[in-house]
């Protein structure tokens, strides 16, 4: 009975350290709204794909303070507010308001956070098993920045393979079209050989249909499908990775004590005090 009693006091204290986050709060009930509001355009206009991408962001808000409550790890909250920036980005301006399209740049600034952000998601998880003593773990700072690094690649290219995976079989266009005035190809050899026949100045594309009909493109050149911005994503999501495990390396060299890298590695939630355990 005692023991139950000290279990819950402690599940209590968790659960007040993870709401005394004003500033989290804050953000995430703006964001919240701001998609509850769009959900309710979305609905009056019509369009229910939205509805569903704005249900999808109310869901992923969540995560965070589940993952708090549910593995007692505590966010540091530059980290959730990125995280819910993040998700608000990706599909409300992203999807909804078409950023993705509007904004050259937007899918790689998202990218690039992404491999930012998910390095520092796989050092933590390395880090936590690494201070652990049930865990017979010991790494390095330099493989740690390693792992962080394999971790983020991996979910990037997981993550391409699921836009592949979409745009083929739901007809969608994840992986994003690149206008190009060149291509290369050993397909266009005549002989059919293992040598690129190079085509310059392309202006325009002209599709031939099985009936005969005729369609021009008109947008300026040849039209790559997804390769492009698939490299660019898996480039930038490179650069994100990078940056965080040169920041997670410092950060264990220093024994902790780097006020920026603290800003975004989650911790193990400490058990109340044994004083207090003994009070109860």
């Amino acid at each position: 009975m005692k023991q139950n009693e000290k279990k819950r006091d402690w599940l209590n204290i968790e659960y007040r350290r993870v709401q005394n986050k004003k500033l989290v709060v804050t953000v995430y009930v703006l964001l919240r709204l701001s998609v509850v509001g769009m959900l309710v355009a979305q609905i009056f206009n019509g369009n229910f794909e939205n509805v569903y991408t704005c249900i999808l962001a109310l869901i992923l808000f969540t995560i965070p303070s589940l993952i708090e409550r549910r593995l007692h790890i505590d966010l540091p909250d530059t980290l959730e507010i990125i995280i819910l920036l993040f998700i608000y980005a990706a599909e409300i301006l992203g999807e909804i308001q078409e950023y993705y399209v509007l904004i050259p740049f937007w899918d790689d600034i998202l990218h690039t956070l992404n491999g930012f952000l998910f390095a520092a998601g796989g050092f933590s998880l390395v880090n936590i098993l690494n201070r652990d003593k049930r865990v017979m773990l010991r790494l390095s700072p330099f493989y740690m920045a390693v792992m962080a690094f394999c971790f983020s690649m991996t979910i990037g290219v997981l993550w391409e393979f699921f836009e592949w995976g979409v745009d083929t079989l739901l007809a969608k266009d994840m992986q994003k079209d690149t206008i190009v005035q060149a291509i290369h190809s050993v397909t266009l050899h005549p002989e059919g050989r293992n040598i690129p026949v190079h085509i310059q100045d392309i202006a325009d594309v002209i599709l031939v249909h099985s009936d005969g009909s005729q369609t021009p493109l008109g947008v300026g050149g040849y039209l790559d499908i997804g390769l492009i911005d698939t490299m660019s994503d898996l480039l930038v999501n490179f650069i994100g990775a990078v940056v965080f495990s040169f920041i997670g390396f410092f950060y264990v060299k220093s024994q902790g004590k780097g006020k920026l890298a603290s800003q975004f590695i989650p911790q193990l939630m400490e058990k109340q005090n044994p004083e207090r355990q003994e009070e109860s």
